[in-house]
């Protein structure tokens, strides 16, 4: 995804130029363009995980303590969309769960060292679904 970005980043910086016979390159509006372009590279969010391969990386790493949405070391830290919202640090975003998963935190221990960074993606989709989904009682 982000080489698509990068040619992107490319194109517009080359559409920034006109091309006048008899005349050499004038550049339109280039800084701008260009400008615009970092932009969007820098500004574009990752993409999501697949939710049903984080479901399996939960189910086998987390739903011991998670079962459910729920939290069995610290019941009020629970996997919904309320708790996720007051003690996530970062807030209810894939990125935080992806951070907090990597590192641990508390009672919880990290999963760096013994998960891929896909499948943290993964398992952070699958709880930022379930929680915005209102789905962990189904």
């Amino acid at each position: 995804m982000k080489s698509f970005f990068a040619i992107l980043l490319i194109a517009s910086s080359a559409s920034a130029w006109t091309i006048i016979p008899g005349k050499a390159f004038a550049p339109k509006t280039a800084a701008i363009t260009a400008a615009a372009s970092a932009a969007l590279l820098v500004s574009t969010p990752a993409l999501a995980g697949d939710i049903g391969a984080g479901e399996q990386v939960f189910s086998a790493n987390c739903a011991a303590c998670h079962a459910g949405g729920q939290n069995v070391i610290m019941p009020e830290k629970t996997l919904y969309k309320d708790a996720l919202t007051n003690y996530l640090a970062g807030g209810m975003k894939e990125g935080s769960v992806v951070t907090q998963v990597t590192n641990g935190k508390n009672a919880m221990p990290a999963f760096g060292g013994r998960l891929s960074d896909d499948d943290i993606a993964n398992v952070a989709s699958y709880v930022i679904d379930q929680a915005t989904g209102d789905k962990w009682d189904e």
